[in-house]
């Protein structure tokens, strides 16, 4: 399936480029569903929703990145002791388990 981009330049709109993309046919279908739906005037349209909707995503995990994930590596590092591994964390609920296993032998 070919894809193309045009549009007028000068209408406020960047200047775009032809280019031409092959698709599986799975991905070629679910564009021509959304074109005959009328989600979409055409297969480019589909196209630069699809490129958006990346563009938006990679945005976003950029973000969480720098302002939760940095954030939260610095204060690991910064506090080493506050940090508990996998093995700590589930040490607890072996514990709980074990003595809920007792308890129910005991009454059983």
């Amino acid at each position: 399936m070919e894809v193309s981009y045009r549009c007028c330049v000068g209408a406020g709109l960047a200047a775009t480029e032809k280019r031409r993309f092959s698709l599986p046919a799975e991905r070629a279908a679910f564009i021509d569903a959304q074109v005959r739906a009328g989600s979409f005037p055409g297969a480019s349209e589909v196209a630069r929703a699809g490129l958006r909707a990346l563009q938006e995503r990679d945005a976003a995990v950029g973000r969480w990145l720098r302002e939760e994930v940095v954030a939260t590596y610095d204060a690991m590092k910064a506090h080493p002791e506050r940090s508990m591994s996998a093995e700590g964390k589930a040490e607890p609920r072996r514990q709980r388990h074990e003595a809920r296993m007792r308890d129910g032998a005991r009454r059983g």
